[in-house]
């Protein structure tokens, strides 16, 4: 499922990323790639461990805790923490590549299985030219370009770049989730079960009807999900 999330961050948020941002050290983005998407990585990330790496990664995921579409869509098990890139300059391309399958958290000790790949954009479109995520699915290649603060998620099993920044920079958080619900297909079908009970008990109220509906919900999530 590829779904776009609108205001993950909203404008004051986006506003203290930047200042962040503006304030980090970069370092070659390869360091964080595996060795095939070594070859065709060429941006900057943001160094590991400072403290405006720590504050940003705080910032992203209360909003992600705050955001209800996000766990809806997504049935988090783990996120591994965010990371930060910048396009821009001569550092502005990442060819075509699949994200690693399985991916440590920090520490090295427990693993964590990337089911769904996320991209927050942090800069205004109009900010850069080029840098649009494409992303490889069954209706052939999405080309994602957000607004600052939305975010766009997708199978982790997706084939995808980020084209050249030709001016500007482009700014983004990235990271992965492990989902308690492995299949792609399953997720699908619960997040649209999800959204059509809350527009039906919004318009209708509690009735019987949605409770026996919502019943069958967390009862596929019973059958379907590893926790």
């Amino acid at each position: 499922m590829l779904l776009k999330i609108p205001q993950i961050l909203d404008a004051a948020g986006v506003a203290r990323a930047h200042e962040l941002l503006a304030a980090a050290t970069w370092v070659d983005g390869r360091s964080t790639a595996g060795a095939q998407a070594a070859q065709v990585k060429n941006n900057q990330q943001l160094q590991p461990g400072s403290e405006p790496h720590r504050e940003l990664q705080a910032l992203v995921l209360q909003a992600l805790d705050r955001h209800p579409v996000f766990f809806s869509a997504t049935l988090p098990k783990r996120v591994l923490p965010p990371l930060f890139n910048r396009y821009a300059g001569t550092a502005n391309t990442y060819g075509d590549h699949v994200d690693q399958a399985i991916r440590y958290l920090p520490g090295g000790v427990q693993r964590v299985r990337t089911d769904i790949s996320c991209t927050l954009f942090l800069s205004k479109p109009s900010d850069y030219d080029g840098g649009e995520l494409v992303i490889a699915d069954t209706y052939g290649e999405q080309r994602v370009k957000l607004a600052a603060g939305d975010m766009v998620i997708y199978p982790g099993t997706s084939v995808h770049r980020v084209e050249p920044v030709t001016r500007g920079a482009r700014l983004a958080s990235f990271f992965w989730i492990e989902s308690l619900v492995r299949g792609d297909d399953q997720r699908r079908l619960l997040y649209e079960m999800d959204l059509s009970l809350m527009r039906l008990r919004g318009e209708l109220g509690e009735t019987p009807e949605l409770v026996q509906l919502t019943g069958t919900y967390h009862n596929l999530l019973r059958m379907w999900a590893d926790t």
